[in-house]
């Protein structure tokens, strides 16, 4: 038996009962679980502990009741795959949880499963869930993403995209969790109710979308996968089982939550909206921007709202460049940069705002804020590498004023001349914005315009 609970529940799991946000009723029947903990892959040595945990949290609860299926890939527990899975002993159930599940499981027909969910029923993944049924397309397709790998385990501040689901109302703005983090494949973000994710990589702090968790109405049906769930000690804390708790919940039917697909956020705030602002990047693709060289290396993704040129060591990427062009506005756009990076944003394609890895230095010409060539930022307020950094630059004629972090550091800086890797030299007529991406990696978001009379 698992030491953690030899004689008695592990205490976060008896204090379920009083953190629960919404207990059954006295008179009604507590739900049907079929956990399933089979593998014909790697077997995670938490799989006893995730045991535990949903069987005592229903116990707490009096919401589910749990049979298990268990079984590896020496054979042992086949036969209970087959016998409780089929596509009738399915029925005698609510949803179906895979705690760590890996590999194709030995299911007589694997569509009962799909089919199952879309009638109306619920089902629930953890961590090693999406590296099961590789093998079998709609599953996949119905999980809204597959395993790919990992690198070390490592502390992640996770994002909490709706913090009004009932599996992340508890977690605040952000998550932060030491586990086994999963690259996911075969993930599209606009198939999915995003929970939890990452903007940048959680071993190289490489910008990008790296989702956690999610949830998605399958037909009647809902479904809801977290990858979290490696280590036995995130399985036993509070804020895990809070989130697995909700979960479950939400896909039983127990309580309310939209599960239709979100894209990304817009980039623009109602205030904005109101007084005149233009989005210049839509947070899905690359419309209305285009390489500088067409023969360049298409270094830029767009992932989640993030616009990513990536640039390996000792590579070049391509500058990409607006198709609008404007002479007299104010712009504000968002970016982040991994260690020792250099990219510039370019105003009438002319003249470069800097963005450079600089913290910790002093304010120089070339360095973060500063206009090349020009006037290094009279304060430094640089941010540290992988953190996001906000500007907002307006230029009138030749005037540019820069606020960097909530910052002024130009005020009506003259600039009478290109500063470098220009566009061309018509300074006083309308231009089009450029991101620099010859120099290195650089992440954007929430560019937008006001143009200016």
């Amino acid at each position: 038996m698992n030491k953690l609970f030899s004689n008695r529940f592990y205490p976060a799991a008896i204090a379920l009962a009083l953190y629960a946000t919404a207990l059954a009723p006295a008179w009604a029947s507590p739900k049907k679980l079929l956990v399933v903990t089979a593998t014909q892959g790697f077997r995670h040595s938490s799989i006893g502990t995730a045991e535990r945990v949903l069987e005592s949290m229903g116990e707490q609860t009096g919401l589910w009741t749990v049979d298990f299926v268990r079984g590896g890939a020496d054979g042992k527990g086949t036969d209970d795959v087959r016998a409780k899975m089929s596509a009738e002993a399915l029925n005698n159930y609510d949803a179906v949880v895979f705690a760590n599940t890996t590999g194709d499981l030995p299911m007589p027909q694997p569509q009962a499963l799909i089919d199952f969910v879309k009638a109306g029923r619920g089902f629930v993944g953890m961590h090693a869930a999406s590296d099961t049924f590789h093998g079998f397309r709609p599953y996949i397709d119905m999980l809204g993403g597959e395993f790919l790998t990992h690198g070390a385990q490592a502390t992640v501040d996770c994002i909490n995209q709706h913090a009004d689901h009932p599996a992340t109302a508890h977690l605040g703005s952000k998550f932060t969790v030491y586990d086994e983090i999963y690259l996911m494949k075969s993930f599209t973000r606009d198939q999915v109710h995003g929970l939890l994710t990452l903007d940048k990589h959680p071993n190289n702090a490489q910008a990008g979308d790296f989702p956690i968790s999610w949830s998605k109405d399958i037909g009647k049906g809902r479904m809801f996968y977290t990858s979290l769930g490696h280590r036995e000690d995130v399985w036993t804390s509070e804020a895990y089982q809070k989130h697995i708790l909700g979960g479950i919940k939400w896909a039983l039917g127990l309580v309310p939550a939209n599960g239709a697909p979100k894209n990304a956020p817009t980039d623009l705030s109602a205030e904005e909206k109101a007084v005149g602002w233009r989005p210049l990047f839509n947070g899905k693709n690359l419309d209305g921007w285009h390489l500088r060289r067409a023969d360049g290396t298409p270094s830029w993704t767009v992932e989640n709202g993030i616009l990513m040129n990536t640039v390996a060591d000792g590579q070049h990427g391509t500058d990409l460049v607006g198709d609008e062009k404007f002479r007299d506005f104010t712009v504000r756009y968002e970016y982040r940069v991994p260690k020792g990076a250099n990219s510039g944003f370019y105003l009438r394609g002319r003249h470069e705002i800097q963005i450079y890895d600089d913290y910790g230095g002093k304010p120089a010409m070339g360095g973060n804020g500063g206009i090349y060539n020009t006037a290094p930022p009279t304060l430094f307020v640089s941010r540290k590498a992988g953190e996001w950094q906000q500007a907002e630059v307006t230029m009138r004629g030749q005037k540019v004023t820069v606020f960097l972090n909530g910052v002024k550091v130009h005020s009506d800086a003259d600039v009478p001349k290109s500063t470098g890797s220009q566009l061309d030299d018509n300074i006083n007529e309308p231009g089009a914005f450029f991101l620099q991406g010859d120099h290195g990696s650089v992440a954007f978001r929430y560019i937008r315009v006001l143009p200016l009379k």
